[in-house]
């Protein structure tokens, strides 16, 4: 009977394919509604925090007050994730989420006329309890991602996952910026958290899938468990310290907000444009890749991606037209979601079933905080480099980490898609 087993299929998928499952679909709307606030959350956090304080730095804590709540308690949150029924984690998680962001419409109102030290202080509270969240996020979805779609259909559930994350960060900012521009603070919140709820209601369509892991060890062991995989599975290991200090050094969009006020002096809705602007080459992108899979050497394809995505930061730290700067930032979302989808296809074929949220929770330390990390360096930079010289110093970096990975790991070149696969089954 083992001989009439099905086996993964990765030639010529149909573009399609994860589409058909309504469980996907509504993970896809979830995603998406989630995403979309956001990203509006981000762009009117990042300029509200930079009107109030002018101040590199101050901007660069945002992200470092996410990061270190999703980073400490990630290990912990994946160990969860394992464990839980994924429907009742994800209703948890999100509603936490929800309410900082009431609590972020009722600080910042004008009726309240707080005082912008007491503001400032409170939305970094708020921004770290969004943090602890994510650190239950990422391992929750990545596991449920996992149950709703067939193994052969990993990778294009992997980039439709991700061209849905991709469109909502391009209409988040684009609606954040508007808004806040045209109706104020008070309204931007009050949008993002009517989308946070049809995000709530879309998790309530989920069946309720049971945990696949059952724990016999104590909660260390278990992690311990996850830890020893990732590090002594060479790709996937490589995978996500590529991913880290690329993004690192290349988290350059924390400096948008300054970009926008003070180079290009076009407020709000700038800042939108321009994160909105790399969210469209990365869509546009991942469309096209339904059809022509970046998979047949994903390794290469992988540091091709990653060295252009820093040129595209080097150029647009340089540009000082603001619609080159568009085309620059709208190229550098282009290579992120070749990465995006390799590391995602890799982590998914890569993970056994029973370990799949603790292995999340070591590539969220890696992957999932290195952007609030990498703020958190660009704003340090920009402060004691000026900005222009940060930009152009985390791109140079990033081309730099490319290179080093290369070296250490041309092995892994020549490998396609059926050979990561057939490791797989064979460990």
């Amino acid at each position: 009977m083992a001989d009439l087993q099905p086996q993964p299929v990765f030639s010529k998928p149909d573009p399609f394919a994860a589409l058909r499952y309504k469980e996907f679909r509504a993970f896809l709307g979830m995603r998406f509604f989630f995403t979309l606030a956001y990203q509006m959350q981000a762009v009117v956090i990042g300029y509200h925090i930079y009107d109030l304080t002018h101040d590199a730095l101050k901007l660069g804590l945002v992200g470092l007050c996410e990061a270190i709540p999703a980073i400490g308690i990630a290990l912990y949150g994946g160990y969860i994730a394992d464990k839980s029924e994924k429907r009742g984690l994800l209703l948890k998680i999100f509603f936490g989420v929800w309410l900082s962001s009431v609590l972020m419409l009722i600080i910042t109102s004008k009726y309240l006329n707080l005082k912008e030290d007491v503001i400032v202080l409170v939305m970094y509270a708020l921004v770290f309890c969004i943090g602890l969240a994510r650190g239950f996020f990422g391992p929750a979805t990545f596991s449920l991602m996992a149950r709703i779609v067939p193994k052969e259909l990993y990778p294009n559930s992997s980039t439709w996952n991700s061209s849905c994350w991709q469109m909502a960060t391009i209409i988040g900012p684009l609606i954040g910026g508007l808004v806040n521009w045209l109706w104020g603070i008070t309204a931007a919140y009050s949008v993002i958290v009517f989308f946070l709820s049809i995000s709530l209601f879309c998790i309530s369509s989920f069946k309720k899938y049971p945990a696949t892991f059952i724990a016999t060890q104590n909660i260390f062991n278990s992690l311990k468990e996850g830890v020893r995989f990732v590090f002594k599975t060479k790709m996937m290991v490589w995978a996500m310290s590529l991913d880290l200090f690329s993004v690192f050094f290349g988290g350059a969009v924390a400096l948008l907000p300054i970009f926008a006020k003070d180079v290009f002096n076009l407020g709000s809705f700038g800042l939108g444009m321009m994160r909105g602007a790399a969210s469209t080459g990365a869509v546009i992108t991942m469309l096209a890749m339904t059809k022509f899979s970046p998979m047949g050497k994903p390794w290469r394809n992988l540091l091709i991606a990653v060295t252009g995505f820093g040129l595209s930061i080097i150029c647009y730290g340089l540009s000082k037209n603001f619609y080159l700067t568009l085309f620059f930032l709208f190229l550098e979302g282009s290579f992120d979601s070749v990465s995006v989808v390799i590391r995602q296809t890799i982590m998914q074929l890569l993970t056994p079933d029973e370990m799949r949220g603790r292995v999340s929770a070591v590539s969220s330390m890696f992957i999932g905080s290195s952007n609030e990390i990498g703020e958190f360096e660009s704003g340090i930079t920009a402060k004691y480099m000026r900005l222009v010289p940060a930009v152009v110093f985390g791109g140079s970096m990033t081309i730099a980490i490319a290179g080093v990975t290369w070296f250490k790991t041309r092995s892994l070149m020549k490998l396609n898609l059926e050979d990561i696969n057939e490791q797989t089954i064979k460990n």
